[in-house]
């Protein structure tokens, strides 16, 4: 066996398309394109779909208000909500910050910080660490002697 004896194996090789050299090579006058339109011109707008309604005009335009003043609903502030009887598992007199509520799995993420609802019954005075508190929440930690602290 020579070097010049090795070729690729039947029907793996083919000729490179030869366009644009003439009727006799069968790929002549419009190259394979067809006629006329973007396709044959190679230039079409980003996003054309064929003349249908584009993707990017069927869909709503995204609402909400925004300015100054404005309470803009794609930016509000979003808080992992805890019950009070969810505080109940702590022994007395501990302090609950987000970051334990977070380790204990109480809230499954921080999001925007901690609010702390009096939903439930809390018989423990603890010491409570969040960003935000209902009223009720507030008054029922205050009651039982223990405190509750803005972050």
């Amino acid at each position: 066996m020579e070097l010049g004896d090795l070729k690729p194996a039947p029907g793996t090789a083919r000729r490179k398309k030869i366009i644009g050299r003439g009727p006799g090579s069968g790929h002549g006058k419009t190259s394979g394109r067809g006629h006329k339109g973007d396709k044959s011109r190679g230039q079409s707008k980003v996003g054309f779909e064929g003349g249908q309604t584009p993707l990017h005009r069927r869909l709503p335009k995204q609402r909400g208000q925004v300015g100054p003043g404005a309470r803009n609903l794609h930016h509000k502030t979003e808080y992992s909500l805890v019950k009070l009887g969810d505080l109940e598992r702590f022994e007395a007199g501990a302090t609950v910050t987000p970051e334990i509520l977070l380790q204990q799995r109480v809230i499954s993420a921080l999001r925007d910080g901690v609010k702390v609802l009096g939903d439930g019954r809390l018989t423990k005075a603890l010491t409570v660490r969040a960003h935000h508190f209902s009223k009720s929440a507030q008054e029922k930690i205050t009651a039982l002697g223990g405190t509750a602290e803005r972050v």
